[in-house]
């Protein structure tokens, strides 16, 4: 149970131990603290864990959690997290699946660095594990009702039974969150970003005799929401000055062209979209699963057998373009995933308990199709017309015309817009059409051990663990494109490339059966080494190397398909390009056909050593930690403006003299045998727990991480860097603060003698300047910035009842998430100019902004 000092009792070793006596770096926060904080999410965790941040953009499944910088961005799903999530023992496979409303949380521990000899799924960069509270044995029923600003409305039930006194129970828990949206559309008076999502939680514990404990749960959530809106930035444009050199402000060339043909985008402002009035944010998800958890006292040891099937269901609309032109769009992007996992651990001790043993076992199988339907809307003709004129000659430009198709014959003869210069190929409604999917399967199991010996009774401790994956992924894929038209403008003139041509029309019929790389196969072995020591009762200094696994796998977007050419067709330069790469061999990575080697990634390995120490006292606990992190092959997910690049990064044992920075793609390669980690994270954590008085608990943390890519980077297997990711090498990257500080302050002061207590509680988080985008453009940097949550209220002595008033983000600070290209919308980024890769600059950007101030009251009680 919790303390003032916040030792709480925690299970990350699978071994109930005081905080304190934990020989690893852990966050642990108790039911208290989530209580007082308004945790309802794991988004809510980032006010109290200052090594954690959990942010997102386009859709709440898409969030992704980071812990000393590292993550992996959600938004493709063949991804897995390097930040894995357990609730209730059982692992859920993508960050974003759980950011569902909880219910009752007993506790969440927030473990940092690679993990996988103590939990059934491995991690790359850290785990978070979330306990809900298990039926007790009595009798209870308990509720909360909220209701706050933006008329948000929160409903939570519980009834507890003790079926048969001692040996029988169970609960049955639900809540109901409705919300309106803050992001506002100023065209419709629409709202986007709110809540409307039930849930309920159902459990049995039985435990027939003093050796043997089942408990079995069955939850279903279910949301109808609009998320996730974002806002535009202020626009500008960039050019060079001529005579020094220098990058100058200009005014936004494309912003003319857009206000033209109708778009009425509110630049700059906070929580305010316009977009196109057919379209939406449609976010519809379902989520439940099954699990059984039983632990049985063999004598010898201690068996514990976790059995869970899952299936979470999304279905996503959006408006890709964000803004009020139909530019594209999909009314049904769809994932789906079905988890079969199970797990199972033996526990025991042996020599008088100088060693504390454990092995495991996992096995998981999972299924995952998703499907697309994003098409170009009715403006993309008019939209790309005035786009070539723009780039061909732009004193031509007249976009107040119905189309903007007034080109000079000597430009481009019988040019007179996109739909008369092609015929029947057209875009609008075009796209990615029906029947187009990919399947993808996982199946995994390991073996795992994790071995504690006592060397010296309870003063010197070695910690051995070890683990064995085996990693089998495969995909089917049919492809059904109904675009041409883009086809057909990448060989009619060098203006071609001012169309927005985003969707891949030319990816093939799919993946076929006999495809030699539709199936990957990995084996790897993990592990870590830990001595503790503790010098006096108080004091606990520990040493630890550990080495961890993510696996590779398939980047599930058809983008990443190598491009048909025709080798006929074009300029002369363009027709030897495509004979150039039709020469490669089958299945290669640039040989102008779609395989499935194109879309495949490598495993993510980490190096990690870490040094700290524990002091705890009754009233007074610190715990600190000193780490160095490596990780090679990192898995990168980053948003290029149109699509998602997945690629690997790694640093080169050799100069490669600024060529990764070079815009030419042929250039800034490193041999196999010369890589080294492409992202390495060092600092230092600082987490201290108070209780200077007695009804007074202060926390606060601290977390300097210096996170950064290697400073030669090169791409998959050594292969040169995109010249989308020129910014990358040497510097941070992206959501991963060097300064990251949490506090909180609770008082809950006695009533005089009216068998009351007051209640004051107040958390807060700030951050440094961080860059939200994955490409690290200066124009994705947040300032740093702090957010502060409140709450005061009066409770009964034993918390039977309580009425708070309570706000999150106190001081309405407005902050992005994520920054992000507005797609379709311009190019060039400020470092693009300054560098001299390009003259001149035009892209639009967008922010997916936090929540604003959010106040209400809520009413506890239970009896």
């Amino acid at each position: 149970m919790e303390s003032t000092t916040g030792d709480i009792i925690v299970t990350a070793t699978r071994r109930a131990q005081a905080l304190s006596d934990v020989p690893i770096a852990v966050s642990a926060i108790g039911e208290q603290q989530i209580l007082n904080s308004g945790a309802t999410d794991l988004r809510s965790l980032n006010q109290l864990a200052p090594s954690l941040l959990v942010s997102g953009a386009t859709a709440q499944v898409n969030f992704t959690a980071r812990i000393r910088g590292v993550g992996t961005v959600g938004e493709n799903p063949g991804i897995e997290s390097s930040v894995a999530l357990f609730i209730d023992g059982v692992y859920r496979s993508r960050t974003g699946t759980g950011l569902g409303d909880l219910g009752e949380i007993e506790r969440v521990e927030v473990l940092r660095g690679p993990q996988g000899t103590l939990f059934g799924r491995n991690a790359s960069a850290g785990l978070i594990s979330v306990t809900t509270k298990q039926p007790q044995f009595d009798t209870e029923l308990g509720g909360a009702v909220t209701y706050g600003n933006y008329d948000n409305i929160r409903l939570e039930g519980m009834v507890n039974a003790q079926l048969v006194p001692d040996q029988l129970a169970v609960r049955l828990e639900g809540l109901f969150h409705k919300r309106d949206g803050y992001i506002k559309d100023t065209l419709t008076d629409r709202s986007f970003n709110d809540r409307d999502r039930w849930m309920i939680r159902g459990q049995v514990r039985w435990e027939p005799t003093d050796t043997l404990s089942v408990r079995l749960i069955g939850d279903y959530m279910k949301a109808d929401e609009q998320c996730c809106a974002a806002t535009v930035q202020t626009p500008r444009g960039l050019a060079r000055d001529p005579a020094t050199g220098q990058v100058i402000i200009t005014p936004n060339s494309l912003v003319p062209i857009i206000t033209a043909l109708g778009a009425r985008v509110p630049f700059g402002a906070e929580y305010q979209v316009a977009i196109t009035p057919s379209r939406d944010y449609a976010a519809k998800t379902t989520d439940w699963g099954v699990s059984g958890e039983v632990n049985w006292d063999l004598g010898f040891g201690n068996l514990t057998s976790i059995t869970a099937w899952r299936q979470f269901r999304n279905f996503q609309g959006q408006d890709p373009d964000f803004e009020n032109l139909d530019i594209w769009y999909r009314t049904a992007l769809k994932r789906q995933f079905k988890t079969f996992s199970q797990e199972v651990r033996l526990q025991g001790g042996a020599f008088n308990d100088r060693l504390d043993w454990l092995v495991g076992g996992y096995f998981a199988n999972e299924k995952l199709r998703t499907e697309d339907d994003i098409r170009f809307g009715a403006d993309i003709e008019r939209y790309g017309d005035c786009l070539i004129v723009a780039a061909i000659a732009p004193t031509s430009l007249n976009p107040a015309l119905p189309r903007c198709t007034t080109l000079p014959a000597t430009v481009w003869p019988g040019y007179a817009g996109l739909a008369a210069a092609f015929g029947t190929a057209r875009l609008p409604d075009t796209g990615v059409g029906d029947g187009t999917f990919f399947d993808h399967t996982s199946r995994n199991w390991a073996l795992f051990t994790h071995n504690v010996i006592d060397i010296v009774p309870e003063r010197l401790f070695l910690t051995l663990g070890g683990r064995y994956t085996n990693e089998r992924k495969d995909i089917r894929a049919r492809f059904n494109m109904t675009n041409t038209l883009c086809a057909a403008l990448r060989n009619a003139a060098s203006a071609a490339a001012s169309v927005p041509c985003a969707i891949n029309g030319t990816a093939g019929p799919g993946i076929a059966d006999n495809d030699p790389n539709r199936i990957r196969k990995e084996d790897e072995f993990t592990g870590t080494v830990v001595l503790s020591w503790k010098p006096v009762r108080d004091l606990m200094v520990y040493g630890s190397w550990a080495r961890g696994y993510k696996a590779g796998g398939f980047n599930l977007d058809t983008s990443a398909l190598d491009i048909v050419c025709n080798p006929s067709a074009g300029t002369p330069a363009q027709q030897a390009a495509c004979a150039a790469q039709l020469a490669l061999p089958a299945n290669t990575v640039g040989n102008a056909r779609p395989e499935a080697i194109d879309l495949q990634f490598d495993a993510e390995t980490v190096q990690s050593i870490e040094v700290g120490a524990k002091f705890s006292r009754p009233d007074f606990s610190v715990n600190a930690a000193l780490f160095r992190s490596a990780f090679s092959n990192f898995q990168l997910n980053t948003f290029n403006g149109v699509n998602f690049e997945v690629t690997n990064t790694a640093g080169c044992r050799d100069s490669l003299n600024g060529t990764d920075r070079d815009p030419n793609p042929a250039t800034g390669a490193c041999a196999p045998d010369r890589l080294k980690p492409g992202v390495v994270a060092k600092g230092v954590e600082i987490e201290v727990f108070a209780s200077p008085l007695e009804d007074v608990a202060i926390t606060t943390g601290l977390t300097y991480a210096d996170t950064r890519y290697a400073g030669d980077l090169v791409g998959t297997n050594g292969r040169p860097l995109s010249p989308v990711l020129f910014q990358l090498p040497g510097r941070q990257i992206s959501n991963a603060a060097p300064l990251t500080v949490t506090g909180s302050l609770t008082w809950t002061p006695p009533i005089r003698n009216t068998g009351l207590r007051g209640l004051f509680y107040i958390d807060y988080r700030m951050q440094s300047d961080i860059n939200t985008g994955s490409d690290l453009d200066l124009e994705k940097v947040q300032d740093s910035f702090i957010v502060v949550n409140g709450r005061i209220g009066i409770q009964a002595e034993d918390r039977r009842w309580s009425l708070e008033l309570w706000a999150q983000n106190l001081f309405d600070k407005y902050y992005q998430q994520i920054a992000a290209d507005m797609p379709l919308h311009g190019s060039g980024t400020f470092r693009a100019v300054a560098d001299g890769r390009i003259a001149t600059a035009n892209q639009l950007f967008l922010n997916f902004p936090g929540e604003p101030r959010m106040f209400g009251i809520t009413g506890r009680f239970r009896f």
